[in-house]
């Protein structure tokens, strides 16, 4: 009897491994990374680059989320954390707060919420 064949094309948890370099987590700056975190390439793919990093760099050219880039690249969050570590400490993307600075202390419109809730009062 033959041994079992190993896939040419690592999948999987083999993959993941290989893409990060055997490490399970970002870090640094990159550590308060979270799902809704715009991304936004400052830099175009360099040649010979790493596949998954040149895909990051062309799909953000506009913002986009960690969730919507995920979705788009097929990688679970910590995977995709540690690639953007990455490129965030080489200067490839930025990172931005999905909320505006000026917008972050300010609470709900009150009387848009008032007006709302009048409105379905009526219906």
């Amino acid at each position: 009897m033959s041994a079992p064949r190993r896939p040419t094309d690592p999948s999987g948890l083999e993959r993941y491994y290989v893409l990060t370099k055997g490490r399970s987590g970002p870090g640094g700056s990159a550590s308060s990374l979270d799902v809704a975190t715009l991304i936004v390439s400052r830099a175009a793919p360099a040649p010979g680059m790493q596949h998954e990093y040149a895909d990051i760099l062309r799909r953000c050219r506009d913002p986009l989320s960690v969730a919507e880039l995920g979705a788009h690249l097929g990688l679970p969050f910590n995977i995709l954390a540690v690639l953007l570590a990455d490129l965030l400490q080489e200067g490839h993307v930025e990172a931005r707060d999905p909320i505006p600075a000026h917008d972050a202390g300010r609470g709900p419109d009150i009387a848009l919420l008032e007006e709302v809730l009048s409105g379905l009062e009526r219906l």
